[in-house]
Order: structure tokens, then C-alpha cells, then sequence
């Protein structure tokens, strides 16, 4: 019994290691990256459509408080008249305005928290879709350096080498040093 649970194991890992390859981990995250910069497209759009929701009711907002200034003017005419009924008319319009001075900034205050928190959210995707980037070009960096050993003309084995500017900065100022000393 023992024999064939191993051996079942082993088929299994076998299977697994080679779903493993055919998968291609370097496509699958070119994928992944893919998908996140769309999502990071369509968080942008989300913020921009806020942030011109969040302007036309400024604007509104606006006209509003004009509306009601103009409304203030017309009161104070109609009780220097003595219009009584004319003062209901405008007052009816007045409280109407105020009303919807009232929801318009409800609406917008709602609108300014939801684009806050886009505005970060796309902030935070946007730190993680770079971390993922900088990942990606670590694991792409990785994957040639394992193979970094060919061979010459005559048949040799010549270690491939890529030098840093830090690296010929140092060997610079060693190789000064050096031409320094006495």
C-alpha cells in the first residue's frame, strides 16, 4: 500500500512540475501587468468622470447661491412695495432654492469623499503596479544570468561579464591610488 502512494506521489509532482512549464511564469506576469495597467486605466477614467461631476456641481452650486441672492433682492422690493402675495411667490422660490443648494451640497460632499478615496486607491495601484514592474524586470534580469556562460572560437569557455559603473568607478580609483604611491 505504502508503494503505491508513493508512486502516486510521484506522478503527481511529476504532473505538476510539468504544468509548471508549460504555464510560462514570464507570460503569465507579462499578463498580469497587462491586466493591472487596464484596471489602473479604467481607476483613472473613474477619477476624472468624479472630478468633472464634482466641477458641474461647483458650477451649480454657483448659479444656486446667485439664484438666491437674486431672490434675497426681489423679497426686499416686494415688502418695500407692500406685495404681499408677490413676497409669498418669491418666498415659495426661495425655500425651492434653498432646498436645492441643500442636496446639491450633500451631492457634492459625497462626490468629493468618493473621489478621495479613487484618488488614493489609484495612488496605491498605481505603487503596486510599479512594484510589479520593477519585480518583473528583476525576474527578467535574473533569467539571462543563468545562462551567462558561452563558448569562443577556439572551443573555450568564456564567462560572459557585464561591468557596472560603480564597478569601473572603484577599479579607477584603485588603479589611481595605485599609479599614486611612491
Amino acid at each position: 500500500m505504502a508503494l503505491i502512494t508513493r508512486i502516486t506521489r510521484l506522478f503527481t509532482a511529476d504532473f505538476h512540475a510539468v504544468l509548471d512549464r508549460l504555464e510560462e511564469p514570464e507570460i503569465l506576469l507579462k499578463q498580469a501587468l497587462r491586466e493591472m495597467e487596464e484596471d489602473l486605466s479604467r481607476q483613472q477614467q473613474c477619477v476624472k468622470q468624479l472630478q468633472l461631476e464634482y466641477e458641474q456641481l461647483s458650477a451649480r452650486q454657483g448659479a444656486t447661491r446667485a439664484s438666491l441672492q437674486k431672490v434675497d433682492e426681489e423679497l426686499d422690493i416686494c415688502f418695500a412695495s407692500d406685495e404681499q402675495a408677490l413676497a409669498r411667490s418669491i418666498t415659495r422660490r426661495k425655500l425651492e432654492a434653498e432646498r436645492l443648494s441643500n442636496s446639491i451640497a450633500s451631492t457634492q460632499e459625497n462626490t468629493r469623499l468618493a473621489l478621495v478615496e479613487q484618488q488614493n486607491l489609484l495612488l496605491e495601484n498605481r505603487s503596486r503596479l510599479q512594484n510589479m514592474r520593477h519585480q518583473a524586470e528583476l525576474l527578467s534580469a535574473e533569467t539571462p544570468a543563468a545562462n551567462t556562460v558561452t563558448s569562443d572560437i577556439s572551443g573555450g569557455i568564456v564567462a560572459e561579464c557585464s561591468i557596472t559603473d560603480d564597478e569601473v568607478e572603484v577599479a579607477y580609483l584603485r588603479e589611481k591610488q595605485n599609479r599614486s604611491r611612491p
